[in-house]
């Protein structure tokens, strides 16, 4: 029997890699595109590089600069061979959570590493979402990463830090040393 070649997503559906590119422009400018991320046994496509700081609609809270003290998330975004039926996986490249922290539900971490940015399968809605919104979610939980790591809170906030204010006077405390 003859080898099929492979088609891969976006030469299969061009349109959806546009809106993408689109979405991540503007989401996370310092993310670069790779047509080949080396990610465990496999070869995927994606982006690299530096989420933002801040991806929330609401202002930043007083004290974030402080807080992250220039630190920045940087990670890979790997689309797997389903995208975009399956979210695309998100891989901190620094900082990398420590083995002990992975699959414990207080840090959103999967057990590969990766990070854990759809709690539900209907968080994840085929043809409207896009990397760019896990990006957006990947910059909050930066954060409160930064504040489990400083044992300030002890679980992550369920609906992220940009619907959650709760960690806001929190964060304003980092403003005033």
């Amino acid at each position: 029997m003859p080898e099929v070649a492979r088609v891969r997503w976006f030469e299969a559906e061009p349109e959806v890699l546009v809106r993408e590119r689109e979405a991540m422009a503007t989401a996370a400018p310092d993310l670069e595109w790779r047509d080949e991320l080396h990610w465990r046994w496999r070869t995927l496509c994606g982006w690299e590089g530096l989420a933002p700081t801040w991806a929330g609609e609401r202002p930043k809270p007083d004290g974030l600069d402080e807080l992250l003290a220039g630190r920045r998330l940087k990670l890979r975004v790997m689309y797997r061979e389903a995208f975009p039926m399956v979210p695309p996986v998100l891989d901190p490249i620094d900082p990398v959570p420590p083995m002990d922290r992975r699959t414990l539900h207080p840090w959103h971490v999967s057990g590969d590493g990766s990070l854990c940015m759809v709690q539900t399968a209907q968080d994840w809605r085929p043809g409207e979402d896009t990397a760019a919104d896990l990006v957006r979610k990947a910059s909050g939980w930066f954060i409160e990463y930064l504040l489990m790591e400083n044992e300030k809170i002890e679980a992550m906030t369920l609906r992220g830090i940009f619907e959650d204010t709760s960690l806001d006077e929190l964060i304003r405390e980092y403003a005033n040393g």
